[in-house]
């Protein structure tokens, strides 16, 4: 069966968005995920519902490619957040067709972080947008297991990303995806590291942003995660470019080991 495989933004975050369709394509992916929203001091973020001249020339590459947005990233929910005050992110997200919005878990009470990420997915919905939350071990939800416990009781379309390196590096097991209804789980993201646990948060950090490898250059049991889901998940590769590597090489790389599998 297919999958449809996207290309997650951090791959090549230093390409606007425009330019990342057009890699994208040229390297035979589907989708992109686009970072909207500035993530770390040092990478950049590029606000399409703030420049109406970026958010045409994205929308024209699109179209010309035939290539779909996947999701648009990401939201920290923080005590402090306000659902509301997303609103023009989420047009953003819906003016691009976008089928998902990443929300990262930044409060350590996950009751109130499961109602703003309900509140969340009541402002997607009305928007043809659902919500994951991704889970990250250096983070009040640092598992699949505490990421299920906070999801289950939001609204049906309200997601789980699971991100193979973070389901490699924290305490999540295989049979805990079997325990997830599939619709929980509407697309995973996908790259490979090497394993040599345990992991100091600086390490888990450099890793997540700076050292993946293309998915079967490394050590995590891809085959497997892919096997517990159901088999047209669709794929969204995330994998930094190495330096001074050509970006059309890089790219192609991706894809070629992602389809791989």
């Amino acid at each position: 069966m297919t999958r449809r495989l996207s290309l997650a933004h951090l791959s090549a975050i230093f390409l606007s968005p425009p330019e990342l369709v057009h890699a994208a394509a040229a390297a035979g992916f589907d989708a992109v995920g686009l970072r909207l929203l500035r993530v770390t001091d040092d990478s950049p973020g590029y606000p399409l519902m703030d420049d109406p001249a970026l958010m045409r020339q994205t929308r024209d590459a699109l179209a010309r490619t035939g290539l779909a947005v996947s999701d648009i990233e990401f939201v920290r929910i923080t005590p402090d957040l306000d659902p509301a005050s997303l609103r023009p992110l989420l047009d953003a997200g819906a003016e691009l067709g976008a089928r998902h919005l990443i929300c990262a878990p930044y409060d350590d009470d996950l009751a109130r972080l499961g109602d703003k990420l309900d509140r969340i997915g009541t402002h997607c919905a009305a928007r043809g947008l659902s919500p994951v939350l991704e889970f990250f071990p250096w983070t009040p939800v640092p598992d699949l297991a505490t990421c299920w416990d906070v999801v289950r009781d939001t609204a049906p379309d309200v997601g789980i990303l699971l991100d193979v390196l973070h389901f490699d590096r924290s305490a999540s097991t295989l049979d805990q995806i079997a325990q997830i209804p599939p619709a929980r789980l509407p697309f995973i993201h996908i790259c490979d590291a090497m394993c040599h646990p345990p992991y100091t948060t600086q390490q888990l950090l450099h890793t997540a942003r700076e050292d993946r490898l293309p998915p079967g250059a490394g050590q995590i049991d891809i085959a497997a995660i892919l096997a517990a889901l159901p088999p047209d998940t669709p794929l969204g590769t995330e994998v930094p470019m190495p330096r001074h590597q050509p970006l059309d090489r890089h790219l192609r790389t991706l894809y070629q080991s992602v389809s791989a599998f």
